[in-house]
């Protein structure tokens, strides 16, 4: 469990800040029949902060918009409005080579450890090459950092020498962390790292990752579906659906009281443990798809799902409040009572 505490009264400056973010795909569209391409809202107006040293968690369903999120962050997805500030940089005003220098201040590590890596390169070779791209160091610092890097996340240095093939899965996400850390980032994007292992060797990627973020004061923006990972790394947690957070808020905060009727059906998905044994919560069963990016909906866009809508949910677009201090919530159907935040209807599994 994360038990980083921030001091009463201090409000760490954030090193990551994005401002009403959109990143819109045209498709489609005919010469032939006119047609007008349609657009897809991949992520639709997303604003959030990520102080110095501290981990924010992108949580949601597949197709949420949350690893598209990621990707402009990382300027690997067009960023159609909005702002992406990292430190006082601008990174959406950045191109060409001023762009590539900034690329060493934020690096990141992908869900798949196989496919990440090429089958044809030596590992120490992957590590050493962020390196070699950007000029950073002479050919000894870089061999010395690599070194350095294998090390520092649990392998050894002559295991440079070996192909991806001969390493489990594990490890070579080691790799591709070793390799992320090449340039002393300051931000690292961690895009459901630990999804594709299995679950012993999860708990021990989130270990390491924990204990590189103390030991080198990174700071982490992470992905995810799995509530459970999240609980165990991150320090807030912004909740994606269809384009758009519905809800955010401090760790502690959203575990005891998620508000979002959204964010009550993930939750209900964490394992819990009850006479020593682990076993599935009581599950909120959502009814139904999401509705279309191409189209969303006018209102608010998880009311065709919400077993606690009402019409008026429907009729005009929910804004994103700050229910109690921290807690933000994009959501209707949520009571302030006394300085404490509750839903009108806390929804029943099924």
């Amino acid at each position: 469990m994360n038990t980083k505490e921030r001091p009463q009264g201090q409000a760490a400056p954030p090193l990551l800040a994005v401002k009403d973010l959109k990143v819109h795909f045209a498709r489609g569209g005919s010469g032939l029949s006119r047609r007008p391409a349609e657009v897809v809202r991949a992520v639709d107006g997303v604003s959030f902060e990520v102080a110095r040293g501290r981990t924010l968690a992108v949580v949601g369903e597949s197709g949420s918009g949350k690893t598209t999120s990621a990707l402009a962050v990382m300027r690997l997805a067009p960023i159609t409005a909005g702002t992406v500030h990292l430190g006082g940089t601008d990174l959406g005003a950045l191109e060409g080579e001023e762009l590539r220098l900034a690329r060493r201040r934020l690096q990141i590590v992908f869900q798949d450890p196989f496919s990440s890596l090429n089958p044809r390169q030596r590992a120490g070779d992957a590590v050493r090459a962020p390196l070699e791209l950007m000029h950073v160091g002479s050919k000894a610092e870089r061999e010395d950092r690599v070194a350095e890097l294998f090390t520092q996340v649990g392998l050894r240095p002559e295991q440079q020498r070996l192909f991806p093939h001969q390493f489990s899965g594990g490890q070579r996400q080691r790799i591709n962390i070793a390799r992320a850390l090449a340039t002393k980032p300051e931000l690292v994007v961690c895009d459901e790292p630990v999804s594709a292992l299995d679950v012993a060797i999860r708990a021990q990627i989130l270990n390491l990752l924990a204990r590189l973020q103390r030991e080198l004061a990174l700071t982490y923006l992470f992905i995810s579906h799995d509530m459970a990972v999240v609980e165990h790394l991150c320090d807030e947690i912004a909740v994606m659906y269809l384009g758009q957070i519905v809800e955010r808020a401090p760790r502690q905060a959203f575990f005891a009281n998620p508000l979002h009727p959204y964010s009550a059906a993930l939750m209900s998905a964490v394992p819990t443990v009850h006479g020593g044994r682990a076993r599935a919560a009581q599950r909120i069963r959502l009814v139904g798809d999401p509705p279309s990016p191409i189209d969303p909906p006018f209102g608010c866009r998880f009311a065709g799902r919400c077993p606690a809508v009402e019409p008026a949910c429907a009729a005009e677009p929910v804004a994103l409040r700050e229910a109690t201090p921290g807690h933000w919530v994009r959501c209707r159907r949520v009571d302030v009572v006394g300085g404490l935040a509750r839903p009108v209807v806390r929804l029943q599994a099924a």
